[in-house]
């Protein structure tokens, strides 16, 4: 028969345990004993739990009226979120398999553009992915949908996905006055914006009245994006909010609201930045030909500050030269014509300007032009897309070379594209090409991928061009598989070649077309399987 143990406290028997039994008085039974008094104490521990108490169950996940995807689909939508996991971001040649990761954005819009709804297994995955690209948010997280967001509220890291989204959350009826006032004063913030957003749609006088009910309550990160959402539908009824908005506590949201109001010709900001930016730019008639003369302002006063002018430059630049920037970037470009004796965009942009001020006042009219969507004046900027950035009329920057292309129509966006690397090459074309509509159209793509030939003919670095590789990947037709074929072998190398470049080469076309034909693969099984027809139906039908 086992004798009989005295429990000894849980402390004693973690010293015995450390110490030795042959060192500590609590071990006279040694080890054997030690262990049985710990197996003794740890069954009392146990037997003498007492239940917790329940936790309150979370409310049932809502519905989600969405069609499920085809099981095709859905088992590559698996197959991208784990490559996402296992990959680890690991450098290194990547061979010539595709990269799946760069994949799921796609993937997401064309299952949101079918309109189907997010597997309930792949959930967490999906928000993972989410959560660790940026990217990939907006997408996810309409694929998501209502139970995206429900799942989110469960777990403290997908927290983004309440602020960032409205997750597919059911809005109230806009017509109800109520229930629009209780969410929108105790929603989540991503609630309201969509709320702010639908309101805004149906009645933008009412979306405004609700904006200001509690506008001096909101926080200033809040108040500017609750601002920043009047771009959608932007018109002169606007102004009255966004001119009391010019006097707010938060130079953010001073900022914004002067942006804004510059965007409306008509508007009172409008003109009076006009009206100071003329008293500096103007025709310059006394020599041979016109020019254009430039005096800078000599001083920010208080109601240039009121009107969104930044009174302190960053750092290199001249205070004058930056003052000047911002009038003639809020200045609407009607004026302009108007002040050059009738003269068009294109020619006024090709005047000569005087005393240095032609790169400041260039980049000026450019940021106008987006600001203003306007595109007499970003054609104008832009120039011919043979001519050099360097020489160009505009600006050399492909920042804002990029962003005047946004203006234009996307056929003539990726035309200019098209004629730009097809005359200097894909060196300075990364930035434009990323404003271009995808899939790119056939002379664009063409025109990329006979850059791309000729730059493995010429012996060049290869992975100098993997951004315009991974690009290509991601945005040529899927149709073009078969006609690059070609580029997928090994020729033989220039002598002035860097070693092993052409296999490079190779693996890189071998990677493109694998890429463009799996992407054609995940189109074809999204798309919707048709409804079969009820035999009573086909019985039915007439001959």
């Amino acid at each position: 028969m086992p004798r009989t143990i005295t429990p000894a406290a849980w402390e004693e028997l973690v010293t015995t345990a450390l110490l030795g039994t042959d060192r500590c008085p609590a071990g006279a039974d040694g080890p054997t004993g030690l262990l049985d008094t710990a197996a003794l104490h740890t069954v009392r521990r146990r037997a003498g739990l007492l239940p917790a108490a329940p936790a309150a169950r979370p409310a049932p996940a809502p519905s989600d009226p969405r069609p499920p995807l085809p099981p095709a689909a859905r088992r590559r939508l698996a197959q991208l979120l784990a490559d996402r996991s296992a990959s680890g971001g690991s450098g290194g040649r990547r061979g010539t398999a595709p990269d799946l990761t760069e994949l799921i954005p796609q993937w997401l819009a064309v299952a949101n553009r079918y309109g189907f709804r997010a597997p309930a297994p792949l959930l967490p995955a999906l928000l993972d992915a989410a959560r660790a690209r940026t990217d990939l948010r907006p997408q996810a997280l309409a694929f998501a949908g209502p139970r995206g967001l429900w799942l989110a509220g469960l777990n403290p890291e997908w927290k983004f996905a309440l602020r960032g989204s409205s997750g597919g959350s059911s809005l109230p009826d806009v017509t109800d006055p109520e229930a629009v006032t209780e969410l929108w004063e105790e929603g989540l913030f991503a609630e309201r914006v969509a709320l702010l957003g639908a309101v805004r749609e149906h009645d933008p006088a009412e979306a405004l009245a609700l904006l200001g009910s509690t506008w001096s309550t909101e926080r200033a990160e809040d108040r500017l994006m609750f601002l920043d959402s009047l771009r959608s539908g932007l018109s002169a009824a606007d102004e009255p909010f966004l001119e009391q908005a010019l006097s707010d506590r938060s130079r953010n949201v001073r900022s914004t609201a002067a942006e804004l109001l510059s965007a409306l010709p008509e508007s009172a900001l409008a003109g009076r930045m006009a009206a100071r930016a003329l008293s500096c730019v103007g025709p310059d008639l006394t020599g041979d030909g016109a020019s254009v003369a430039v005096e800078a302002p000599h001083e920010c006063d208080a109601s240039m500050e009121r009107d969104g002018v930044v009174a302190v430059p960053p750092s290199g630049r001249g205070e004058r030269s930056w003052w000047l920037g911002q009038l003639v970037e809020a200045t609407p470009l009607a004026t302009w014509p108007t002040r050059f004796g009738g003269r068009g965009a294109r020619e006024i942009v090709g005047l000569p300007v005087a005393d240095g001020w032609a790169e400041e006042l260039h980049a000026a009219w450019c940021r106008a032009a987006v600001r203003q969507r306007d595109p007499e004046w970003a054609r104008a900027l832009l120039g011919a897309p043979s001519v050099p950035p360097s020489n160009g009329p505009g600006t050399a920057s492909l920042a804002e070379r990029s962003k005047l292309l946004s203006v234009l129509p996307a056929p003539e966006r990726a035309a200019w594209v098209a004629d730009f690397v097809a005359a200097h090459g894909l060196s300075e074309a990364f930035q434009l090409l990323g404003v271009c509509p995808t899939p790119w159209a056939e002379p664009l793509g063409r025109a990329v991928v006979d850059a791309l030939d000729i730059a493995r003919d010429a012996g060049s670095y290869p992975w100098s061009f993997s951004g315009v590789m991974g690009l290509a990947e991601r945005c040529l037709n899927p149709a073009e598989a078969d006609r690059l074929e070609v580029l997928t072998t090994t020729p033989d190398e220039p002598e002035d070649a860097s070693p092993g470049a052409n296999g490079y080469w190779s693996e890189a076309f071998q990677r493109l077309v694998s890429t463009l034909r799996l992407r054609a693969a995940m189109e074809r099984e999204l798309i919707p399987v048709p409804a079969p027809v009820p035999a009573s139906t086909l019985a039915s039908a007439p001959d």
